[in-house]
């Protein structure tokens, strides 16, 4: 996949990948924000979804400041 992370990223790596705190990760993920699922009582993330849901956060964000005027 490049990058060196892999397919699956645990909540530690996606805080990497993403450039953010764990803590963050975490409450992203309870609140249903981003896209995770659990594998016992762990989260888990698809990396090929996290680069999707980043491209369609970032559209969103590209929108609305192209309606305010």
């Amino acid at each position: 996949m490049g990058e060196n992370y892999p397919d699956i990223l645990t909540v530690k790596e996606l805080a990497a990948y993403l450039k953010m705190k764990p803590v963050t990760i975490y409450k992203l993920s309870k609140q249903g924000k981003i896209p995770a699922f659990r594998v016992a009582s762990s989260w888990r993330y698809k990396k090929e979804l996290i680069d999707k849901w980043l491209a369609e956060e970032s559209n969103k964000n590209l929108n609305k400041k192209k309606e305010t005027p």
